[in-house]
């Protein structure tokens, strides 16, 4: 059976890169992760801050599955650029396509067990969404500070 696959879209290549290594300790082998991470700045050949749809359209193309390819950004751009490239791809790949609301470093985490399990697109996306309404630290009142 198809499991579905991650694309993790990042400003940065080095964070993309490092997300990716995170899912993949709780991914098993088959769940093809692909970071998509910074642009290249043609007068420097440098990896520069960015991102770029038609990289985006190339790694969903790489690892395509027909089980789905869901999508993880980290800021506002990142998300024109992944819809941009869902726009690029024929209609019955972009069917399957699907940019997560999660967090990108725990919904692609939550994400890749889910794969895992060979769920269902929808249940990838739905359980690496819930992880944004998980509480990390518990605190209590601070209280009046002004005085």
């Amino acid at each position: 059976m198809a499991t579905v696959s991650l694309i993790l879209v990042s400003h940065s290549h080095n964070l993309a890169r490092g997300v990716k290594e995170l899912a993949d300790q709780m991914a098993n082998p088959h769940v093809q992760i692909v970071p998509v991470g910074g642009i290249v700045d043609e007068r420097t050949g440098e990896t520069v801050l960015g991102t770029d749809a038609v990289q985006i359209v190339a790694a969903i193309e790489r690892c395509w599955s027909p089980a789905g390819v869901l999508l993880f950004v980290d800021l506002g751009s990142a998300i024109l650029s992944a819809e941009l490239a869902l726009e690029m791809l024929p209609a019955a790949m972009r069917e399957v396509c699907l940019i997560s609301n999660a967090p990108l470093v725990e919904g692609a985490i939550v994400a890749a067990l889910e794969a895992s399990f060979e769920r269902s697109l929808m249940e990838v996306n739905q359980a690496a969404e819930a992880v944004s309404k998980i509480q990390k630290i518990v605190r209590k009142p601070l209280g009046d500070v002004t005085g």
